[in-house]
C-alpha cells in the first residue's frame, strides 16, 4: 500500500509481468530528473533483506524521489532498480503495491474512525493486531485517552490532532501492513525524542521487514545496518 503521493506511473500500469514476493532492493547507477532539472545522478545502493538501510542527505537531495522511483510512482531516466533480482518495470503494479508499505511526513486521513484509518493497510486485521501496530508506533496510549478510543471519528477530532499524532497513524499503518518492504520517508520528523526512541526500537525489533529509512538526521539513522549519504546534484562530495 502506498500512501502520501498522488502522482503515479499508472498510465503504464503493468499487468502482464512478474508476480513474486519482493524482499530486497538494488539500485544501480540510477538517474532521474524533471525536464532539464537533474534530481538524482548515478545513485547506487542496496537494501538487503530484513535489514535496515538508511539514506541520509540534506533537503532537496532527492531522498524522497528515490523512494518514489522504488515504488515506480515515476520511471527512472537511467540505470536499474531491481527488486529481488527483477527489473522494476517487469513487475506487475499490483505486486509492487502489495509488497511495499510507505510512510511519509504527511499522513492522509479519512473521515472515519481511528481504527478504520489504520486498517486501510490491512482491511482484515483484528483489533488486537491494530493495537499491536499502534503500540509499535507509540500511538496506543494516546488513543486510549479518547472517550471512544479506537472508535473515535477522525472528523470529530478536527484540528486537535497534532502533526506527530497524524504521523504516528501513518506509522501504525506501515507496522500493520504485511508488505515485506517498508519505505519510511522522514517518519519521525514531527515526533519528540521519547516517541522517536520507541518507534526506532520497534523498527529494530521488526526482523521480518526490509526497511529503507530516509532522514536528514544522523541520530534517526543510528539503527541502520548500513547508511548511504546522498548529495544534492551539483554539491561536492
Amino acid at each position: 500500500m502506498a500512501e502520501g503521493c498522488g502522482v503515479c506511473c499508472d498510465n503504464d500500469y503493468k499487468t502482464d509481468g512478474i508476480d513474486k514476493t519482493l524482499s530486497d532492493v538494488d539500485c544501480k547507477d540510477v538517474s532521474f530528473g524533471y525536464g532539464d532539472v537533474k534530481i538524482l545522478a548515478g545513485i547506487s545502493l542496496k537494501a538487503e533483506e530484513n535489514k535496515i538501510t538508511g539514506i541520509l542527505g540534506k533537503s532537496g537531495c532527492g531522498k524522497s524521489t528515490l523512494l518514489k522511483l522504488i515504488m515506480r510512482f515515476w520511471d527512472k531516466d537511467r540505470g536499474e532498480i531491481l527488486l529481488s533480482g527483477s527489473e522494476i518495470k517487469e513487475i506487475n503494479t499490483e505486486c509492487l503495491r502489495q509488497n511495499q508499505s510507505y510512510c511519509t511526513q504527511e499522513t492522509h486521513l479519512f473521515n472515519d474512525t481511528i481504527a478504520n484509518n489504520i486498517k486501510i493497510a490491512a482491511p482484515k486485521a483484528t483489533q488486537a493486531e491494530i493495537e499491536a501496530a499502534c503500540k509499535k508506533a507509540s500511538l496506543h496510549d494516546f488513543v486510549m485517552t479518547l472517550p471512544d478510543g479506537y472508535k473515535t471519528q477522525i472528523g470529530e477530532l478536527g484540528d486537535r490532532l497534532s502533526g506527530g499524532e497524524k504521523q504516528r497513524i501513518g506509522l501504525a499503518r506501515a507496522f500493520l501492513s504485511s508488505a515485506p518492504i517498508m519505505l519510511l520517508d522522514e517518519p519521525t520528523s514531527n515526533l519528540d525524542s521519547l516517541n522517536e526512541k520507541i518507534i526506532l526500537k520497534a523498527l529494530c525489533e521488526n526482523h521480518d521487514k526490509t526497511v529503507i529509512l530516509v532522514s536528514h538526521r544522523p541520530s534517526t539513522l543510528s539503527i541502520a545496518n548500513k547508511i548511504y549519504n546522498i548529495q544534492r546534484t551539483g554539491d561536492e562530495t
